[in-house]
């Protein structure tokens, strides 16, 4: 039986095309500034994003603790979204490394209001740590895949630009706002001072993410790069299969969010459970099943539907990416009909 995994984008396996762009890389000593397909891809995506240069990293985790480590220093604080993937998901680094002080604001599916912003920036005042960074998220994770609207995203940088702050934007899944809302990732990026993109999730590569910004910054963040062991050597190899998804995979997030919607209108006619369908913005669907959602990922892992908790009690979290087609949504709701009957 063919496991259909939707734990998350992260599980895509390299087309063969990717891997034969991989096998063809011309490669040079990446920690040198020699590799020259690293160097095509952080020349490539930097022109994507409206910004000035770019660092290739290992992780989209390494990109957003580089831009803060590059914008703040120990005692600073940043601003960021209460359910933010900096916040959650990277190991408590941004104390652990930088000696920063986060503040979480409550937001709705993860996005913020430029009065709740503005109300979050400290006072100059020697008991306050300083407000230094505000980091967004785009698309956001724990927001169910929401995306940005351009003119509000806009409106809370502005706020952010008016009390002095730096601007982050995590936009590991920032492709995949691209394609839903039909704008260009410059529409977001081109107003931040950096902006971290992932090329390992629904774009398909194996490993890497991009931190794009400002000259000053990106110089920073090498040197960061290198203290906390992300410099690699003949990193092209990696690099070509970002280059080629970029390249490929941008206009085909269309059929995963096409997918995804799909999985939640069927999920929805489930005795007992309950999706927003309405709230499928992107290639993520957050379901509530009547049982823990411990033991509903173990039931549909015996009838071979991969699938995570998504932090609710009895709520799951499912992603489509490259390798669930339409054919296998339709068998993964069969599946999941007979589990829960």
């Amino acid at each position: 039986m063919k496991r259909i995994d939707f734990r998350s984008d992260t599980v895509t396996q390299p087309t063969a095309a990717m891997r034969r762009a991989i096998a063809d890389a011309e490669v040079g000593d990446d920690v040198y500034g020699e590799d020259p397909t690293v160097l095509r891809l952080e020349a490539r995506v930097a022109e994507l994003l409206g910004l000035e240069a770019a660092v290739f990293v290992p992780s989209g985790t390494q990109a957003n603790q580089l831009a803060i480590g590059a914008h703040c220093r120990p005692g600073d604080e940043v601003l960021t979204e209460a359910g933010s993937h900096i916040l959650h998901y990277e190991g408590g680094a941004v104390p652990a490394l930088w000696g920063v002080q986060p503040q979480p604001l409550p937001g709705q599916r993860g996005l913020l209001t430029p009065e709740a912003v503005s109300a979050a920036v400290r006072e100059d005042n020697i008991h306050n740590p300083r407000t230094r960074l505000l980091s967004l998220e785009n698309t956001h994770n724990r927001g169910g895949g929401a995306v940005w609207p351009v003119e509000r995203f806009q409106a809370v940088v502005e706020a952010a630009r008016k009390a002095g702050l730096g601007v982050h934007l995590d936009g590991a899944r920032l492709f995949n706002a691209s394609v839903a809302l039909g704008v260009p990732v410059s529409a977001w990026a081109s107003r931040t001072d950096t902006t971290a993109v992932c090329f390992s999730k629904g774009l398909g590569a194996p490993v890497g993410s991009a931190l794009v910004g400002r000259v000053d910054l990106i110089r920073e963040a090498r040197r960061l790069r290198k203290r906390l062991g992300g410099g690699m050597r003949q990193a092209g190899i990696l690099a070509a299969a970002a280059l080629y998804a970029l390249e490929n995979h941008v206009s085909r997030l269309a059929d995963d969010h096409a997918n995804a919607r799909r999985l939640a209108a069927g999920l929805a006619e489930l005795p007992g459970v309950t999706v927003d369908t309405a709230s499928v913005e992107t290639n993520m669907v957050f379901a509530e099943f009547p049982q823990a959602a411990h033991e509903v990922v173990a039931l549909l892992e015996r009838h071979g539907v991969l699938t995570n908790p998504a932090g609710a009690p009895r709520t799951l979290r499912l992603v489509t990416h490259l390798d669930v087609s339409a054919r296998d949504i339709d068998e993964a709701l069969s599946r999941i009909r007979r589990a829960v009957a």
